[in-house]
């Protein structure tokens, strides 16, 4: 029983630690701004991310370099946006919105009429999150417009990835991360000045730089290998529901029943799309952000 469930529950630390990242850089952006805690979360990570994979040791064509470029691009603009997102809306609501993302990319191949219910779900969810009714006022449309860039982010990275991971490997999330860090680096000074510099906030994050995507991925390197693509995945819905209790817990965020109930209807087409799916995936590398 209990080897059983080990690799869930790493799972589920895994998830803790990446929402509870995204709690502790949002208490930041009030000095960091999104734009600066952003750029220096990528600089750590990707110095973190070059030494579990070595890229150095894989030559690297042209077209990897392609697609690896493109995959970069999809990182650095996924968490630019989610960090925006958060900075305007609860946490829970943005991670559940940006989990459309990779709802879409899964429907893209769909040809069964369930599937297409489950993306049904998911709309119903969404709707219910959009500033078009009286209760869900509290909600800021940009921050609900970057929560979908997001989420478009997170379809292109998953895109870009696969190809990328296919031509040069695993590799491919450290270069990545650099090229990300590359072109956010100078926007980040753009926007927070001289803040970007402070000693006293780097400790800070680089805890969530730790947070978010060394222990994340460590853990998940453990438990991948004993746990099916599909189960993974199933889990991973369940994001938003940690990112809520983060949000609550470290940022005292609470929520509405009205908009739990719209993160549960779409985390149910996330679990639907997962149980669903004709094909199992095999699951390259988890999601290097918030």
């Amino acid at each position: 029983m209990l080897k059983r469930f080990w690799p869930v529950l790493l799972i589920f630390i895994s998830m803790i630690s990446v929402q509870g990242s995204a709690s502790i850089a949002k208490y930041l952006f009030p000095v960091l701004g999104p734009e600066g805690m952003t750029a220096w979360r990528l600089f750590f990570s990707s110095i973190m991310l070059i030494f579990i994979f070595k890229p150095w040791r894989k030559t690297m064509t042209k077209q990897a370099l392609k697609y690896v470029f493109l995959y970069g691009i999809s990182i650095g603009c996924m968490n630019l946006a989610f960090y925006n997102a958060i900075a305007r809306i609860p946490l829970g609501i943005a991670v559940a919105i940006e989990l459309t993302g990779p709802i879409i990319v899964a429907m893209c191949s769909s040809r069964k009429l369930l599937d297409f219910i489950w993306l049904g779900i998911a709309i119903i969810g969404l709707s219910m999150l959009l500033p078009l009714y009286q209760v869900s006022d509290n909600l800021d449309p940009i921050g609900i417009l970057f929560a979908l860039l997001a989420g478009s982010g997170w379809a292109c990275y998953i895109l870009f990835g696969r190809k990328a991971s296919t031509i040069y490997g695993s590799a491919s999330v450290a270069i990545g991360s650099v090229i990300a860090s590359c072109f956010l680096f100078p926007i980040g000074i753009w926007q927070s000045g001289s803040t970007m510099f402070s000693l006293e906030l780097l400790p800070m994050v680089f805890l969530v730089s730790l947070l978010a995507s060394a222990i994340p991925y460590g853990l998940d390197m453990i438990a991948l290998p004993k746990l099916p693509a599909q189960t993974f995945s199933t889990l991973m819905s369940l994001s938003p529901v940690f990112a809520a209790l983060s949000g609550f817990i470290v940022l005292h965020e609470q929520l509405t029943h009205y908009q739990w109930l719209a993160i549960i209807f779409i985390i149910t087409s996330s679990i639907g799309t997962v149980l669903t799916m004709s094909r199992p995936v095999k699951i390259k590398s988890s999601k290097p952000n918030n």
